[in-house]
């Protein structure tokens, strides 16, 4: 990629580095009853410990939850080097539990290591401890990477992911491998200006703990005027019930399962050290605060070492070679089957029958694809004749039947999906002697349809899954020349980033399975920003597709979450660089290889090393668990959440389970369509 800095790139890098901004400062208070903490933004309190406290911890458990809370305030302070340490100490009836904490700033954010001594002769039975940290008021405004997104509106109506309202007396706590990025960020207005903080934590199991397996627990509780960020070690609770975790798909009660009886027991002499970070900021636009902890995760976890990973060649040789075995062709009839074992065609979304039309073109010379002539000619040739309906085009094909239908109900997002690759297809088609005349009629009666619909008045599209079309009607608009494809995907632009930058509601509904908050929702519209920007060069887009991008990467996990023993651990396998799918299907999968071209480009556009760093540990990471016929599986067990028949096995025996029996194309297919983006941009 070559690079002409215009002014409007130099204007667009200069909001970056002033949207949101951070003067974070600590310092020690101190009252009749000891010492505390407070943590301002540009001289303005935004955070502290809890008046109560310091410290604190339950020495019982009641009614499912941590009992019988005491709390202390520290009782002297030294500096040492740069810390600042506060040490403090709680006397029990069973002996005395011994506090230290050490803060010191590191840049813009202050880190602290908490130490708990437990000097008592006795076990200390039944025990919670706790870090608290006090935010005024109440408001939507929490994201929890993964898992939750101010609230999420589209989950709470679908019933079956964790819902926050910001109202009295409210919890919403999870394990800590269920964060791909370990911080929880908080917003709300304040004197006009968004205020943000976060907490974020160095995630660990923790010792002693009553429960197999059993972490820390990260999240929010809400008291009666304030919101505290909260680490816990090991209670959970959400949509109103305690001692709960999301473990299943359900609805309402049936995706939870019972977590009670997550405390600790902790034995003489036991020391236990926790580490988390604090940060705030501010900013002039609501809906923007959690991504500065974006790219403070990535600096705390610095997760690009990749000497341990398959390389690109390995997994595109693979890749390819499992592509071969899926492609089927009787006759003019040609396509890459869905299934191993079923006789479909599909574009887009699982199917993804066209992408290798696309990728072909671009690695066959250097990966040497047997008959990739005849392959991407025919598949194309077929592909593009689906029929047209009153929903656009058909996008599953019977081989047995010979002929096109639509499954359930029309899929939009499959159908942008396959006009981009189409469009992909029809760019690489004169560099490389390809007839691309039917696949310009295809695309050209697609994107008259879609650009015909989108620019009516009463488009209004419910969710994200319509995001889609930016980018193809964008690519069209650059081969075929119509300006209406250009205005419509303009349309659709603006219209979800007049929906989505503020986050009342948010990127969700891009998986045909998930009625709720999940990453391809948001990119669909990170994919259409980057593509809108290229084409027109308007530095708004690349505004709105750094928000979507950094969604995006709130559901890349950043660190290797340690595994229980299992098939994961077995393959040795590295969680960072994978992505989590959803609020509702909190597995990771390998579709973040798709989303890493793009998240390349928008560091590469706005010159953001880790981006960049970030978008090839994606790639790279998710060429592990190929097997030896370049197959993968769907769905990796990070966390404690199951969709299959181990439902019925403990816990603490699925977590670093692999289900690897939905092996759909799509897997292969990004794959070999990512490698072809990277490789155009002249990254391999």
């Amino acid at each position: 990629m070559t690079k002409n800095i215009s002014l409007l790139t130099i204007f667009v890098l200069y909001f970056f580095s002033k949207q949101i901004t951070a003067q974070t400062s600590i310092r020690i208070s101190e009252s009749p009853a000891g010492y505390g903490i407070e943590i301002s933004d540009a001289n303005e309190l935004v955070m502290k410990s809890p008046p109560e406290g310091l410290w604190c911890i339950g020495t019982e458990w009641s009614d499912s939850w941590p009992s019988s809370l005491t709390y202390s305030q520290g009782d002297s302070v030294e500096q040492f080097n740069s810390y600042s340490i506060i040490h403090g100490s709680l006397d029990l009836k069973e002996g005395t539990m011994v506090f230290r904490d050490a803060y010191r700033m590191e840049g813009e954010r202050i880190s602290c290591t908490r130490r708990w001594h437990w000097t008592g002769s006795d076990t200390l039975k039944k025990t919670t401890l706790m870090v608290k940290y006090e935010t005024p008021g109440f408001s939507k405004g929490v994201v929890m990477p993964g898992i939750l997104y101010h609230g999420n509106p589209a989950g709470e109506r679908s019933g079956r992911t964790p819902y926050y309202n910001g109202e009295t007396n409210e919890i919403a706590i999870f394990e800590e491998h269920r964060f791909p990025m370990p911080f929880v960020s908080r917003e709300w207005l304040q004197a006009e200006k968004t205020i943000m903080v976060a907490l974020h934590s160095q995630p660990s199991p923790v010792p002693f703990g009553h429960r197999p397996d059993q972490w820390w627990s990260l999240g929010v509780i809400n008291g009666n005027k304030n919101t505290d960020l909260v680490l816990l070690s090991g209670p959970c609770g959400f949509n109103g019930k305690k001692s709960v975790i999301k473990s299943f798909q359900g609805w309402g009660e049936e995706m939870m399962e019972d977590y009670d009886n997550a405390w600790l027991d902790l034995p003489p002499g036991t020391i236990i050290e926790k580490t988390f970070y604090l940060e705030t900021g501010r900013s002039d636009k609501p809906g923007s605060g959690f991504q500065q902890a974006v790219e403070t995760s990535l600096d705390l976890f610095t997760p690009w070492d990749m000497a341990s990973l398959p390389e690109f060649d390995e997994i595109i040789r693979s890749k390819i070679n499992f592509s071969l075995s899926r492609y089927k062709q009787t006759g003019d009839v040609a396509g890459f089957w869905k299934y191993p074992d079923r006789n479909y065609y599909v574009l887009g979304w699982c199917g993804q029958s066209m992408a290798p039309g696309y990728a072909f073109q671009v690695l066959g010379k250097e990966f040497n694809i047997p008959d990739e002539q005849n392959m991407v000619q025919s598949s194309l040739d077929f592909l593009s004749t689906t029929d047209f309906y009153e929903s656009g085009f058909y996008t599953w094909y019977n081989i047995d039947k010979s002929e096109w239908f639509m499954n359930n109900r029309p899929e939009w997002l499959s159908q942008g999906q396959a006009m981009l690759n189409m469009a992909n297809a029809i760019r690489q088609a004169d560099k490389n002697d390809y007839q691309a005349e039917k696949w310009l009629i295809f695309l050209e009666k697609a994107a008259d349809f879609h650009a015909d619909r989108i620019l009516k008045k009463e488009w209004q599209p419910e969710s994200t899954n319509e995001g889609f079309f930016i980018a193809p009607l964008s690519k069209a608009y650059d081969l075929i020349g119509k300006p209406a494809y250009l205005n419509a995907a303009k349309k659709a632009a603006k219209y979800y980033a007049d929906l989505y930058l503020g986050m009342d509601q948010v990127y969700w509904g891009g998986t045909l399975d998930a009625s709720c908050e999940d990453k391809e929702g948001a990119f669909a519209a990170l994919q259409g920003f980057i593509e809108l920007y290229e084409t027109e060069k308007n530095p708004e887009y690349l505004i709105w597709a750094k928000h979507a991008g950094d969604i995006c990467l709130t559901y890349t996990v950043v660190w290797d979450i340690p595994l229980p023993p299992g098939r994961l651990t077995d393959h040795n396998f590295k969680t960072r660089g994978w992505t989590a799918v959803s609020v509702q299907n909190m597995h990771i999968d390998v579709f973040g290889v798709l989303i890493a071209p793009f998240i390349y480009k928008l560091g590469y556009h706005l010159e953001n090393a880790s981006y960049m760093k970030t978008a090839k540990l994606m790639f790279r990471s998710c060429g592990q668990l190929i097997d030896p016929y370049g197959s993968q599986g769907e769905q990796p067990y990070q966390t404690n959440y199951i969709q299959n028949s181990w439902k019925d096995k403990p816990i603490h025996e699925r977590r670093g389970n692999y289900h690897e029996t939905w092996t759909v194309f799509w897997i292969t297919a990004h794959f070999l369509n990512a490698a072809a983006m990277f490789m155009e941009m002249g990254v391999y």
